[in-house]
């Protein structure tokens, strides 16, 4: 199998916001898994984890949205303010039914963003809340000058305004966020999105709509006509990115199958939805360039990732699941397509950052530890503000079950700063691949650093208290013959080179 790639033919620029995180109020991700309180015997700032902040950093977390995802229609964010003591309590209806103190609020998201140096992306509650809650706590964060939400903000300890760089109208508006019809509700985000104002015209926030959690662009379609009227299809300019989610449910919504003792077959279906990703990008991708041909709006896929069922004995609501080398293997496809299409994909967000579905992180009290998709951010960390560049596999090999068969091979290729970053992965279950990376005219001359992700059993698993199965390790299974690389994969496994 053949890697071409041409050093001389740029796709676009990847943004580093494609390798972004979600963290919402759902199960231990805010409470336990980020945030514990000051006055916790486990290390933190602020209340929030030392370990974990630790972690994130060495995986360079561009942006982190919050507070949801489905909880965010129902989160009304002054409720999250003022004195802790105060804050009112409420219920999480969509997880798990459990009581929150509101104790992790705008102040300590905002906080936590500092922190991991990240742009902040919050999710606007447009289910439950009227559009001068949603415009009062824009101003709340990024207010200047002496307004109502500017002295109250200043009055709960913050004087200067925040920087907040992304702000969406509604979550699965067609699902949790409403149940509504795509009509009703690219009206809705003309009338909301209108009041989210800037109140610092240097740092404009970029306004983000509610896209389709399917392959059915009629959505998509639909909202974008709100913001392009006329036969000339004049842009109105309400919003700057589209969202679109997809998760990889192996045998459907209701067979989700285990975290790690899954069958070879739903292996392969697995890949093969995760793979899928491309076909969604694709077709949207497709309307936006009849819609948008200057490209003016950009796809956000703000939820992704493998969604199996919940860890035995654990709170169904908590969504609460282990993470094996087939999530890594999901993990790296998935940014190869992103990168691939990075001219109009310009963020997205693993679901979720910490405790919840295919986290990078797991946490059990004082206990931490980093799952195989925490290796492959780490290692794809190098494409972030790279440029694409062109690449063609040929020779490329199949194998699984008819329905379910898969290419054995992914890859994507950055440059900068004239260092080449290749990444491939090798998706075939058991069995090993020679590919051999061509630079055309030019030539690999001296590698720079080469690191894997494997492990002997594609189940296999990091846990507490056991040494770690699957990390990052040193790579040295390459050879630069006549100027080309030459790379041996191990079945299962994860590569990235730069040169």
């Amino acid at each position: 199998m053949k890697i071409t790639i041409d050093k001389n033919r740029e796709v676009g620029y990847i943004d580093p916001d494609i390798y972004g995180h979600f963290s919402e109020h759902l199960g231990r991700g805010i409470y336990e898994g980020l945030y514990v309180g000051e006055e916790s015997e486990i290390p933190n700032i602020d209340g929030i984890r030392k370990d974990v902040i630790c972690a994130l950093k060495e995986i360079s977390v561009p942006v982190l949205r919050w507070p949801g995802g489905c909880f965010a229609d129902e989160y009304h964010w002054m409720d999250g303010i003022g004195p802790k003591e105060n804050r009112k309590k409420m219920v999480n209806t969509n997880w798990g039914g459990v009581v929150e103190d509101n104790s992790f609020g705008t102040h300590e998201f905002m906080r936590l963003c500092e922190l991991l140096g990240c742009k902040a992306y919050i999710n606007g509650n447009l289910g439950t809340a009227t559009v001068r809650e949603m415009s009062e706590w824009v101003e709340y964060l990024t207010g200047t000058g002496s307004t109502p939400m500017t002295e109250l903000r200043k009055k709960n300890g913050r004087t200067e305004p925040w920087k907040v760089d992304y702000f969406a109208v509604g979550n699965e508006s067609w699902g949790c966020g409403g149940n509504m019809r795509p009509s009703y509700y690219a009206d809705l985000y003309r009338h909301y999105q209108t009041f989210i104002r800037n109140y610092d015209p240097e740092n404009p926030i970029k306004k983000i709509c509610v896209g389709p959690g399917t392959d059915d662009t009629e959505w998509t379609k639909t909202v974008l006509s709100a913001c392009y009227e006329g036969a000339q299809r004049v842009f109105h300019g309400f919003m700057d990115y589209i969202t679109l989610h997809h998760y990889v449910w192996p045998d459907g919504w209701n067979g989700k199958g285990s975290a790690t003792k899954y069958s070879d077959e739903l292996f392969y279906k697995s890949i093969k939805k995760a793979l899928y990703m491309e076909t969604i990008i694709r077709k949207n991708e497709a309307v936006l360039d009849d819609f948008d041909p200057e490209e003016k709006i950009a796809l956000c896929v703000d939820e992704w990732g493998g969604w199996y069922d919940v860890e035995e004995g654990t709170n169904p609501g908590f969504l609460y699941q282990q993470s094996t080398m087939r999530d890594a293997l999901i993990a790296s496809a998935t940014f190869d397509i992103f990168n691939r299409h990075c001219k109009r994909v310009k963020m997205a967000c693993i679901a979720q950052m910490v405790n919840v579905l295919q986290s990078v992180i797991l946490t059990e009290g004082k206990k931490m530890v980093k799952t195989p998709t925490y290796y492959i951010f780490k290692m794809y960390k190098h494409h972030q503000g790279a440029k694409c560049l062109d690449t063609y596999l040929s020779d490329v090999k199949t194998e699984g079950p008819d329905d379910f068969t898969i290419p054995k091979i992914s890859s994507s290729a950055s440059i900068k700063d004239g260092i080449v970053t290749l990444t491939v992965s090798n998706l075939s279950l058991n069995e090993g691949s020679e590919v051999l990376a061509d630079l055309g005219g030019d030539k690999v001359s001296k590698v720079l650093e080469a690191k894997i992700v494997t492990a002997k059993d594609i189940r296999a698993y990091n846990d507490f208290d056991k040494e770690e199965a699957v990390t990052e390790k040193d790579f040295d299974g390459y050879e630069i013959k006549e100027g080309k690389l030459s790379l041996n994969l191990p079945p299962h496994s994860v590569v990235m080179i730069r040169f």
